[in-house]
């Protein structure tokens, strides 16, 4: 499996969206990464990303995007390869 990271924030129903969708999905853990906490990360997010709202996801190297688009990657077939590596 490969590594999810997700970069967050309070009060964020798409950040909880994300996470319970991706545990009903198999993933056991989210590195998840709270950007109202430190400046460097929201600016690490955005340079990484090209977005300004969270959630940002990322499966191993590959920016997925937020909840909806996270959502519509399963729902085109391409969550599971991407979740195995394959």
């Amino acid at each position: 499996m490969q590594p999810v990271k997700m970069y967050s924030g309070p009060f964020c129903p798409y950040c909880t969206m994300a996470k319970q969708f991706l545990k009903s999905q198999g993933v056991t853990e989210i590195e998840e990464i709270r950007v109202d906490k430190n400046p460097q990360d929201y600016a690490q997010m955005q340079a990484l990303s090209g977005q300004r709202s969270v959630p940002q996801i990322f499966i191993g190297q590959t920016h997925v995007g937020g909840f909806t688009d996270l959502y519509a990657l399963h729902r085109a077939g391409g969550l599971a390869s991407l979740l195995a590596g394959d």
